[in-house]
């Protein structure tokens, strides 16, 4: 059993629980993302695009929620958009 099998499983048999936590982890980090994006400034593509990547998948995930989509599709909206705007905490504080 993999770790994402083993991670799936937990979520999909808590999904009601995971729900609000999920969201609030996931925006929180999203939005940090977004500030420290906006903190080294807009002045190239790069950092636009950087923005409009962390700005659209947090919503994707919001939306994947809102959307009724299957708990596997929301789960991999999660760990997607959570990686994402990690690697953009790290490559914007380093």
């Amino acid at each position: 059993m993999t770790l994402h099998t083993k991670y799936y499983n937990e979520f999909h048999d808590k999904y009601t629980m995971y729900i609000p936590l999920t969201i609030i982890l996931q925006s929180c980090i999203g939005g940090i993302a977004a500030m420290c994006i906006l903190m080294n400034g807009l002045d190239n593509i790069a950092g636009l695009v950087k923005l409009f990547l962390c700005v659209i998948f947090t919503s994707f995930y919001n939306a994947a929620i809102l959307a009724q989509l299957k708990d596997k599709w929301v789960f991999n909206m999660l760990i997607l958009s959570l990686l994402l705007n990690t690697l953009f905490i790290l490559i914007n504080t380093i």
